[in-house]
């Protein structure tokens, strides 16, 4: 089938690794040029080689996007670098750390939304005017515990939730010219839970167990019928696969790509 992406543009916020990096090479599968924003410059470089080897173009710039004028001088930056052009924007940058509610500081709720919730924010901005004119397609990148938060991460869960809430609120007010979707992954296997400080580090002290027995303690607690972590391929091919013309009369959806942990119907 023919996703219509040959020839579009897709910008992408952390897109170093994890599913950001699978996402950018999903597209660049399909032919569309990229533009590639992460604070880890390396990691961006080594994504633009590999894309750039499936015949596609690759601008990347570096910026801290927990602040508003790290996302400002990125967006700029690769706006700059495209001609303004931008068909698809995909909101990923986030991170989050295993703690109770109580271990929360004021700093760190704010830390927590602003990396996870105001960066998508800030990067829509900059790009709405452009889609007004010409149609365009932005995918966030939430979570399943967006809608089934757990005990912890409690911040991260909220930061989530407002996504989703951003995602619908933007699609009602911006259709039908701009379609607003997000996918809502599960445990997802990337260096989000293997870095040093990750989800199964910090889950470990949180459970006092070793990093991987805490990570498969975990996912016994939550049920997960497919019994594993997802790849972030898995995540990619659906947020490919919304940001084509094969998902045009998708906007205000929240796809799960969670093993099955949610059960609402």
């Amino acid at each position: 089938m023919d996703t219509g992406l040959r020839e579009k543009t897709v910008l992408i916020t952390g897109a170093a690794n994890g599913i950001g990096r699978s996402a950018a090479i999903g597209f660049a599968r399909e032919g569309a040029h990229l533009g590639l924003l992460d604070i880890d410059e390396a990691g961006m470089n080594e994504v633009k080689a590999e894309a750039e080897a499936l015949g596609v173009r690759v601008v990347v710039a570096a910026a801290d996007l927990s602040t508003s004028a790290g996302v400002a001088g990125g967006m700029d930056a690769l706006l700059a670098a495209t001609g303004g052009q931008v068909d698809v924007l995909v909101n990923n940058v986030g991170s989050g750390a295993i703690r109770g509610f109580d271990d929360v500081s004021d700093e760190d709720w704010d830390a927590t939304l602003q990396l996870n919730f105001m960066s998508y924010v800030r990067a829509t901005r900059k790009v709405l005017p452009i889609f007004r004119e010409k149609g365009g397609v932005i995918i966030n990148n939430a979570s399943d515990l967006a809608r089934q938060p757990e005990p912890v991460p409690i911040d991260y869960s909220a930061s989530k939730a407002a996504i989703l809430a951003l995602t619908k609120g933007l699609a009602r007010a911006e259709g039908p010219k701009i379609r607003v979707n997000a996918v809502a992954p599960g445990p997802i296997w990337t260096p989000f839970w293997t870095k040093p400080g990750g989800f199964a580090e910090t889950m470990g002290k949180f459970h006092k167990m070793e990093p991987q027995a805490a990570v498969e303690h975990e996912m016994k607690l939550r049920q997960l019928p497919m019994a594993r972590l997802g790849h972030p391929e898995e995540v990619a091919n659906v947020i490919v696969f919304l940001a084509s013309d094969l998902a045009s009369f998708v906007t205000s959806a929240v796809w799960g790509v969670d093993g099955g942990s949610i059960r609402a119907l």
